[in-house]
């Protein structure tokens, strides 16, 4: 598997407007898109800090992913993604040493991404999430 970088920080958040103008207004950042992911059932913002995107994610639904994190851990650093050449051999990659998949196969993500979470029991803790730019964008 290959990692290039860090394609982004995802942080949750109760209130996707007042996080947008925390990090315009205080932050000096800009938001380049918001954007709803349904079957994720959650509103993201994102911003560039050099190669390295911030996503803040708003749950839609309290029995989401978002939501049931916020309801468990409250708001704050929810995952890290790695950008990958090629999520499919990544998932691979990780299954082969040992590794829990929350998604076994790739989902559509924000920002056009595809998308596949490792699960936070079999990464130290950390809820690990692999992107690969989707081809057609």
């Amino acid at each position: 598997m290959h990692i290039s970088h860090i394609e982004h920080i995802g942080i949750a958040v109760t209130d996707l407007k007042a996080a947008v103008k925390f990090y315009e207004e205080v932050l000096g950042l800009k938001c380049y898109k918001i954007e709803e992911v349904p079957d994720q059932k959650v509103r993201t913002a994102f911003f560039m800090v050099g190669q390295t995107k911030i996503e803040l994610l708003e749950s839609t639904d309290p029995e989401g992913p978002v939501g049931k994190f916020i309801e468990k851990k409250g708001a704050g650093l929810h995952h890290i993604g790695f950008a990958v050449q090629d999520i499919k051999e990544g998932i691979n990659h990780a299954t082969r040493y040992g590794a829990q998949m929350i998604n076994p196969e790739p989902v559509k993500g924000a920002d056009n991404m595809l998308v596949a979470f490792l699960h936070p029991k079999s990464t130290g803790g950390v809820l690990i999430e692999m992107c690969e730019q989707e081809k057609n964008s």
